[in-house]
């Protein structure tokens, strides 16, 4: 389902039981590939649910640059939302998901291993909220950048 940030608080807060352990990841997932699908299947393995934050397409220009995203917030979204290990999506406008993690306040934050806990702009806000971090290791080197330099040496 995808959910408004507070709503969704609101329903892990009532039910807990049905949420926890909680899972918490985010990304552009910009064009979906066969790295983000083993990606959120690894994540949801470290809970019992599987939160996914989708940056915003203003988001995404702000991170890979004007020509980004190729393919509009909602529809990620509704791709994401598709998936069987996801049990929850929300779009955010955040450059960082700082505040996906204080309103949600997840068990575990979830990212890829080309993150280090030094390079990780949400570090400080996991240490204050106790929120433990699993780095899952990069599969298949791929990535939406590489597809889209592909397709425009291929046009």
């Amino acid at each position: 389902m995808i959910w408004e940030l507070e709503a969704l608080a609101c329903a892990i807060n009532r039910a807990p039981h049905q949420w926890r352990p909680l899972v918490l990841t985010n990304g552009c997932f910009d064009l979906l590939h066969v790295g983000h699908v083993r990606y959120l299947s690894q994540a949801k393995a470290w809970g019992k649910s599987l939160v996914v934050g989708i940056n915003s397409d203003r988001s995404v220009q702000g991170l890979k640059g004007k020509h980004r995203p190729i393919v509009p917030q909602d529809q990620r979204a509704e791709i994401i939302d598709s998936l069987k290990w996801v049990d929850g999506v929300v779009i955010f406008a955040e450059a960082t998901a700082d505040k996906l993690l204080e309103t949600l306040q997840p068990d575990i934050y979830v990212k890829g291993g080309d993150y280090r806990p030094d390079t990780l702009p949400e570090m400080p806000t996991l240490q204050k909220l106790s929120i433990a971090l699993q780095l899952i290791p990069i599969e298949t080197p791929t990535s939406t950048t590489a597809i889209i330099h592909k397709i425009k040496s291929q046009a």
